[in-house]
């Protein structure tokens, strides 16, 4: 049978402490042993099922992690306290000083600013390559490098990572493929497609009421028990744990994930048609027009759709803030950064999620000033909203004139 990734998810049972059909939240920071030995046992590691200290781990965190490690086919995963709180200890955990990074141009503000700006303070360097050019990806590797990272979809632009043809470069180098899925949960599986590690920033689609932030690292046992040894483990010693409370609000809104899915893909393909006919410069990954159209066609699970992520470009930063305060009077959505709402989320990301780059950066991988993002949401009624929108861009003139249906 094809792996169905929301299937896995669906077929996951906990039951609570009394029997109820939710887990029971473990609002513990510690936990007692019944004997000493077993506390040491725990502490090296050879106690499976006991808890020490939730920094360690916890229920709530191995359900949760259990249940992202199902819907990406991997065998283990551990979670996080944010995305940014998964990325770096994966990345650490990985590298050391003097080891190098091959990582897509095109990737999310907080992230590049890590590789660009932090890491290299611990001696780890990152050449930045368009990652949809097999070559430069491969002529960026050296005999240091020991990861190869990029976004399934990138963040902002909306470029397609072919995630089959790293990884066979990957494994050719001995080096290990990071893919950030935060974009495309469900409908792409990293994992399936060759990639070593899928980490996702929990806080966007899969909890998608925004009111929580997280993250996962999905991987190989091996790898995730590294992430958590007491002794060198990367998320251990840093401390990026999540709280319990939050693994169960992730937990329930992960059950709804695959409906919430097709609905965000829906809506925003809806939108990118009627934009695209009316003239405007849309990007997403839906389109015919799109450069990596038929790539992610072929990567995707289809029922799942291309996504939520949509950008508009109207030319200029006054013109996109204009239209975005204009949307947000007439309750279109969120003048607001992030993803996966479900309410319509816009932004400007040169000023905003991905002002860490560097203007001249931004301009040569093709941020431009007047680029809108949009995560569009799960409106009912979205001709309505397509119409509400279109009257918005009429109104500032990024439409000339009203075209009829």
């Amino acid at each position: 049978m094809k792996f169905n990734p929301a299937d896995n998810i669906q077929d996951l049972q906990y039951f609570g402490e009394f029997g109820g059909v939710n887990p029971s939240i473990s609002d513990s920071s510690t936990y007692t042993f019944l004997s000493a030995k077993t506390m040491f046992d725990t502490f090296e590691g050879n106690a499976d099922g006991c808890y020490l200290y939730s920094r360690h781990s916890s229920p709530s965190n191995l359900y949760l992690g259990q249940a992202l490690a199902a819907m990406e086919g991997t065998e283990a995963a551990n979670v996080a306290a944010s995305g940014m709180g998964a990325i770096t200890p994966t990345l650490l955990q990985l590298c050391g000083s003097g080891d190098h990074i091959v990582s897509s141009r095109t990737i999310y503000g907080g992230t590049y600013a890590f590789l660009k700006n932090f890491s290299p303070r611990l001696g780890i360097k990152t050449t930045f390559v368009d990652i949809t050019k097999m070559d430069k990806v491969e002529a960026a590797i050296t005999a240091n490098t020991k990861v190869l990272y990029c976004e399934t979809v990138s963040n902002p632009l909306l470029e397609i990572a072919d995630i089959a043809s790293l990884a066979k470069i990957a494994k050719r180098h001995h080096i290990k493929l990071v893919v950030d899925n935060t974009f495309s949960p469900l409908s792409v599986s990293p994992a399936k497609l060759g990639a070593d590690i899928v980490i996702h920033s929990l806080t966007k689609y899969i909890n998608g009421s925004s009111d929580t932030l997280g993250g996962v690292t999905c991987a190989s046992r091996e790898f995730i028990d590294s992430l958590k040894n007491v002794n060198n483990g990367a998320s251990m010693l840093l401390g990026p744990t999540m709280d319990s409370l939050r693994s169960a609000s992730v937990m329930k809104n992960l059950r709804t994930l695959h409906i919430r899915m097709k609905q965000h893909s829906h809506n925003a393909m809806y939108l990118a048609e009627r934009f695209e006919k009316d003239g405007l410069k849309v990007v997403y990954p839906g389109l015919k027009s799109h450069s990596g159209h038929k790539l992610y066609a072929s990567m995707i699970n289809p029922e799942y759709g291309f996504g939520g992520m949509m950008t508009l470009d109207v030319g200029t930063l006054d013109k996109a803030n204009a239209v975005m305060e204009l949307m947000q009077s007439r309750k279109l959505g969120y003048l607001a950064v992030s993803l996966g709402f479900y309410k319509t989320l816009f932004s400007a990301p040169g000023t905003s999620t991905s002002s860490e780059i560097p203007i001249e950066e931004q301009a040569t991988m093709g941020l431009t000033d007047g680029l809108i993002r949009f995560s569009i949401g799960l409106d009912n009624n979205i001709e309505r909203t397509y119409q509400m929108m279109k009257e918005c861009m009429v109104e500032l003139e990024v439409l000339k004139q009203y075209q009829a249906r």
